[in-house]
């Protein structure tokens, strides 16, 4: 068989080069990136408990629903505002607020309503839709999408799970720790003869295997063998080791060029059972993510960088009896960043009398998180409110500015 440099991409495609970041899949350009602003979005799979993330401790209803899972300043959480604490595991983030460069959204979820399934929650928070199947592909791709100047390396979804928010028609990268480009010596050392006349190709192939040796270096995420088997509940699972600041090193790298979205997911928030230790695992992950990020963007980007972190549902208002909390429904958004106007707690406080709870049970909503996400992606990237709201979030009333960035 004659060997071309098609054929060779093919075959080295076959070798195991699932590396879809690469250039030799995805197309390279070092055209000017279409806005300014990064964006990163950060999937909390499996539910997080708001209540016990930004604690209502003010609340007269709270510490009698909580037995166990006592808030507040008076066990250690660091207070905010004189009604909420920052739950002690975020405590490494709390210089951030005083600076104005974290804040959260209280008591908002997705129109998910009542069956309580991650499976659902998370497609539908990712969708961006009121209802399951309304839509294809994600809200982040369908944003990207009305966006001039887009290149696939405009975007990046990282890590090993699927991100349905950036799939659609709009270019992206993917990368995910322990997927490299498999080449021997011999191999690499063809392409680059093949290559060598050919610049474009030739830096391509070298990115390629630059960034397979970044992968190897990193390590795979704890089980990522498994992934032919692996299954959604798989997914829950926190991973074991660095991975979550492996990833975000990676993220802020890409942010310092043409990069101007990443997304990837952090699990491990499904605490069904002995939330105390399971719960404070879970936010020193999350806090040590995005202070990988911000170092590794440096200053001048982390200024110009926002940081939002959703998660599909919240869990009930009352504890039960495992020491944990079980799904339910209004939940709490993340957003932190130099670029956030950050120092506050927004949305409103629904209350935690029985009266006040969703279905006599979950913390109320009583704002969409989808709103949110699109003023967000209006400051962002400058984005029509008229856009978002047809395009991005079909169907969806953005009601007012919640003025999210600086």
């Amino acid at each position: 068989m004659q060997l071309t440099r098609r054929s060779l991409l093919t075959r080295s495609a076959l070798l195991g080069c699932s590396l879809a970041a690469s250039p030799l899949v995805t197309p390279v350009s070092f055209a000017a990136a279409p806005w300014d602003t990064r964006l990163v979005v950060i999937i909390l799979r499996g539910g997080m408990d708001a209540l016990d993330v930004v604690q209502p401790y003010g609340d007269p209803e709270f510490a009698g629903l909580r037995q166990s899972l006592s808030g507040g300043p008076a066990a250690g959480a660091g207070d905010l505002d004189g009604f909420y604490a920052l739950h002690p595991a975020l405590a490494p983030l709390q210089p951030l607020w005083r600076q104005g460069e974290l804040g959260f959204v209280q008591a908002v979820s997705t129109p998910y309503r009542d069956r309580r399934s991650h499976f659902d929650g998370q497609d539908l928070l990712e969708a961006g839709t009121a209802g399951l199947g309304e839509a294809s592909g994600g809200w982040l791709n369908r944003l990207l999408q009305q966006m001039p100047g887009v290149e696939a390396r405009t975007a990046f979804a990282i890590g090993q799970e699927r991100m349905l928010l950036l799939e659609g028609a709009a270019p992206v990268s993917q990368w995910a720790p322990g997927a490299g480009l498999a080449m021997s010596p011999q191999a690499e050392r063809l392409a680059g003869l093949l290559m060598e006349e050919d610049p474009l190709f030739h830096n391509a192939l070298n990115e390629a295997l630059e960034l397979t040796r970044q992968d190897m270096s990193l390590g795979g995420l704890d089980g990522a063998e498994d992934d032919a088997g692996a299954g959604m509940m798989d997914l829950m699972k926190a991973p074991k080791g660095g991975a979550h600041t492996g990833i975000a090193a990676y993220a802020a790298d890409q942010l310092r060029g043409d990069t101007r979205v990443a997304a990837f997911s952090i699990n491990g928030w499904d605490t069904h059972f002995r939330q105390a230790s399971g719960l404070k695992a879970a936010l020193g992950r999350l806090a040590e993510t995005i202070l990988e990020l911000r170092q590794g963007v440096g200053p001048d980007i982390w200024g110009r960088t926002a940081v939002a972190a959703v998660t599909e549902f919240g869990r009930t208002a009352r504890e039960n009896g495992t020491g944990g909390t079980d799904h339910g429904t209004g939940g709490a958004m993340l957003l932190a960043g130099g670029a956030i106007r950050g120092g506050r707690v927004l949305g409103r406080w629904p209350g935690l009398a029985e009266a006040d709870l969703y279905d006599r049970r979950d913390l109320k909503p009583t704002g969409d998180v989808r709103s949110y996400l699109a003023w967000l992606l209006h400051g962002v990237s400058g984005a029509g409110t008229a856009a978002l709201q047809a395009n991005v979030f079909p169907g969806l009333d953005m009601g007012g500015d919640p003025g999210l960035l600086l």
